[in-house]
C-alpha cells in the first residue's frame, strides 16, 4: 500500500539508529509488525488462568 505520512524527524532518526535498518520503509514496516505482535500478546494475556494445561515440566526439561 502506498501512503504519505508526516513522521517526526527525530523519531525516525532514532528508530533507524536503534533498529539498524537501512531504509525508512523497512523501519516503518518493522514498527508496524512489532505493534501487531505486542497487541496480539495483550489478547493472549486475557486467557491467563482460564486454560487447563496437563503435562510434566520435569519431562519436558529432560534432554532426549
Amino acid at each position: 500500500m502506498r501512503t504519505n505520512v508526516v513522521i517526526d524527524d527525530n523519531l525516525m532518526e532514532s528508530a533507524l539508529k536503534v533498529s539498524g535498518l537501512r531504509t525508512k520503509k523497512d523501519t516503518i514496516e518493522e514498527g508496524l509488525k512489532l505493534l501487531v505482535q505486542v497487541k496480539g500478546q495483550k489478547e493472549i494475556k486475557g486467557f491467563r488462568g482460564k486454560l487447563k494445561w496437563t503435562g510434566s515440566l520435569d519431562e519436558m526439561r529432560l534432554d532426549k
